[in-house]
C-alpha cells in the first residue's frame, strides 16, 4: 500500500520540521551519493539549515572548487567577481611574505643556515650585530632611567612627609 500525498507546506511544528529536515538532508545525501555510483555523474550538494549548519557532498572524483568553476563556466554565471581573484592573489603573497619572513627568522636565531652563501651569512651577521647594538643602548637607557629614579626617590623623600599634626588638625 502506498503512501498518501502530502501537502507541500511549511511544518509549523519546530520538533517535526527539525525531524523531517534531518531525514530528507539524509535521503537527498544519499541520492547524491547514488547517482555519482551508478551514472558515473558529477554531483555536488550544499544544503543550509535554518540555524545556520551547513552539510555538502562532492563527488570523490572532482573537489568543490573545481566543480564550480565548470559551473561558472557551463551556466555564464558568475559566481565571484574579479575582486574576489584579486583577494585570492593577495593571500597568497602575504603566505609566500609570511613564509620568507618566517625562514629570515630562523636565520637571525642562527638556525637553516647552512644553506646560505657567504654574502647572506654577512647580511644575517651585519643584522643580528645593529640589533645588539639597539638592545644595548635600550638597555643602558633602562638601568640610567632607574638609577635616576632611585636617586630622585631618596633626595625628594623626606621633603614628602606631611607635618606632624594635633587631633584638632592643626599644627
Amino acid at each position: 500500500m502506498g503512501r498518501g500525498k502530502i501537502e507541500i507546506k511549511r511544518i509549523e511544528n519546530a520538533n517535526n520540521r527539525v525531524v523531517t529536515f534531518s531525514k530528507r538532508r539524509n535521503g537527498l545525501v544519499k541520492k547524491a551519493k547514488e547517482i555519482t555510483v551508478l551514472c558515473d555523474a558529477k554531483v555536488a550538494l550544499i544544503i543550509f539549515a535554518s540555524n545556520g549548519k551547513m552539510t555538502d557532498y562532492c563527488c570523490p572524483s572532482m573537489d568543490l572548487g573545481a566543480m564550480l568553476d565548470q559551473y561558472q563556466k557551463l551556466s555564464g554565471k558568475k559566481l565571484w567577481d574579479a575582486k574576489h581573484e584579486n583577494l585570492s592573489i593577495e593571500i597568497d603573497r602575504i603566505k609566500k611574505e609570511n613564509d620568507s619572513l618566517q625562514l629570515e627568522l630562523r636565520h637571525l636565531k642562527g638556525e637553516d643556515i647552512q644553506s646560505l652563501n657567504l654574502k647572506n651569512l654577512m647580511a644575517v651577521e651585519h643584522a643580528i650585530e645593529h640589533g645588539l647594538d639597539k638592545v644595548r643602548d635600550r638597555q643602558e637607557e633602562v638601568v640610567m632611567s632607574k638609577r635616576r629614579n632611585v636617586n630622585d626617590g631618596r633626595g625628594a623623600s623626606a621633603t614628602h612627609f606631611p607635618a606632624a599634626t594635633t587631633g584638632n588638625g592643626y599644627s
